[in-house]
């Protein structure tokens, strides 16, 4: 089977209509191989190398990624097949705010059309690259899958944040649905 076929029949299995997402955490089919897709940094999807320019196409691809260990696959209750993510699945390119201080929500919405609000259970979290000291912020947004969070919207970020002292230490950081996210030290 080519990965062109690979590509029509996972179309044909993904079920249309219906709300909410496919089980995929639920779904444990055979290893069919790899196909040429790739999520580029960015959120730009590529199929054989060209992206992807149908945005309701990307839509029904993303609701059946699955991450599992460091490896990306597209899962159908049949078929599992393996693509390249350059960093996260999604980004998170929009922000709202509801509320103000330990009571504010930070509502992001992805890339996809995904709405996710940062709390318990959709934590933020940096990370720092150790060469360029550059920060890469990262929004959980389901089962093991993130978004990176677009640079407009993590400047949005800073200027939401506050100052909080943890074990000794000056953070700057947002509240979201009682929960304190760091972004970084007090200069």
């Amino acid at each position: 089977m080519t990965g062109q076929d690979k590509a029509n029949d996972l179309l044909a299995q993904i079920a249309t209509g219906g709300k909410g997402l496919p089980p995929v955490h639920l779904w444990n089919p055979a290893f069919c191989g790899d196909i040429d897709m790739r999520i580029a940094r960015d959120g730009t999807w590529f199929y054989l190398g060209t992206p992807i320019g149908r945005k309701p196409m990307v839509r029904l691809f993303s609701t059946i990624i699955r991450r599992d260990g460091d490896d990306y696959f597209l899962i159908t209750p049949v078929e599992k097949v393996g693509i390249k993510v350059d960093d996260a699945p999604f980004v998170a390119v929009l922000l709202s705010t509801e509320g103000a201080g330990e009571s504010q929500v930070l509502r992001f919405t992805t890339n996809v059309d995904d709405e996710v609000a940062a709390g318990p259970e959709h934590p933020l979290r940096v990370v720092i690259d150790p060469h360029t000291h550059e920060p890469s912020p990262y929004l959980h947004v389901r089962n093991n899958l993130e978004a990176l969070v677009h640079r407009n919207v993590f400047y949005q970020l800073v200027d939401l944040a506050v100052t909080r002292e943890i074990d000794g230490q000056r953070w700057l950081g947002v509240w979201s649905a009682g929960e304190f996210f760091r972004i970084g030290l007090e200069p």
